[in-house]
């Protein structure tokens, strides 16, 4: 249930209301936007008679909403999430940011892969310390020493670290290292322990889709989170699990629209791992930008042949910054139109 509050409402009278409700055993959640402000009531509403909210001074009207996802519902607030990564680093609200990086950290190498996407335009830096892997023989990542190499190469080129956490116990390690941004993946995507471990810092989090998840389940993945206290949640559509066998999953492109309906989060597309085959990376990534997503997150390996993980869809640097060339001409055409058309970019 919200509660939209009228603008003549002072301070102090919203602070009534609010205690009003969390007195009855209700959670609530207060979105103060530019033209209005809305009180989210989170618990089993049916209790409340709506009728009598409505009769209060400071309440204009009362809306019950039906999906199961509350902090992370639009209907809660309105306006766009904008997630701080550090370093300067915005995502959402209009901000668009490239993730790039190889699958995972190899060595000192990452540092001269790290400089080579930067200079193509990339914003942030990724890469796996901590490897989820299929078979139990893979290569599993090289754990906190790896850490070490992606903060060296963020301290050097001035970029925010996007890398993914598998384990609960894992979490104080990357909050001790600083890292930017936890990245949780496809396979851990209702790892529950995880997510309200996560959910309890107010590190931003990178929240894949998991491999058979439906949008509204990807988020009730946000909603843990948010729910321990988290705002800062990035959503990516990573590809789903279908029938068909000729990319390694299928491009959920429709998600990123219906996500942005959904929801007030940003989601960024992973075109890397949703087509599985460098032929089709770029392709992909140039759709999920037509689509709107606030960011990418883009595999770029300087000798994929070689790569110990996922080297089949990695790009190239010269390949990424032929890619970047093309979206920053979609990005420029889309946020034209969008203007022209009177709606935010």
């Amino acid at each position: 249930m919200i509660a939209i509050v009228k603008d003549s409402a002072t301070p102090e009278q919203l602070s009534h209301f609010v205690r009003w409700i969390e007195d009855r055993g209700f959670k609530t959640n207060v979105s103060k936007g530019e033209n209005e402000t809305i009180v989210g009531i989170i618990g089993d509403t049916t209790q409340i008679d709506p009728f009598l909210l409505e009769s209060m001074d400071i309440i204009d009207q009362v809306r019950r909403v039906s999906e199961p996802f509350k902090k992370a519902n639009r209907k809660f607030h309105p306006e766009d999430t904008v997630v701080d990564c550090g370093h300067g680093v915005l995502v959402g609200g209009g901000n668009f940011q490239v993730i790039a990086g190889p699958c995972s950290v190899e060595g000192k190498g990452l540092i001269d892969i790290a400089r080579a996407v930067k200079r193509s335009g990339a914003t942030m830096l990724r890469g796996g310390a901590y490897k989820p892997r299929t078979s139990p023989y893979s290569y599993q990542g090289m754990g906190e020493k790896g850490l070490d190499i992606l903060l060296e190469a963020s301290a050097e080129l001035d970029m925010p670290v996007v890398t993914e956490v598998m384990d609960p116990r894992d979490v104080q390690l990357f909050l001790d290292k600083g890292i930017d941004v936890m990245q949780i993946g496809a396979r851990n995507a209702q790892n529950f322990p995880l997510l309200r471990e996560v959910g309890k810092t107010r590190t931003p989090v990178l929240l894949k889709r998991g491999m058979s998840e439906t949008i509204d389940e990807l988020l009730m993945g946000a909603e843990y989170i948010m729910s321990e206290g988290n705002p800062n949640v990035i959503l990516c559509e990573r590809g789903i699990r279908t029938f068909e066998t000729r990319t390694r999953n299928t491009f959920d492109v429709n998600a990123i629209p219906v996500v942005h309906h959904l929801s007030h989060l940003p989601i960024i597309g992973d075109p890397s791992h949703s087509t599985g085959y460098t032929r089709y990376v770029r392709p992909a990534a140039y759709a999920a930008t037509a689509a709107g997503a606030d960011g990418l997150e883009i595999e770029v390996h300087d000798n994929p042949s070689q790569a110990w993980s996922d080297g089949a869809q990695a790009l190239t640097p010269a390949q990424f910054d032929d890619a970047m060339r093309r979206i920053r001409v979609i990005r420029e055409a889309i946020c034209q139109d969008l203007d022209e058309g009177g709606v935010e970019a």
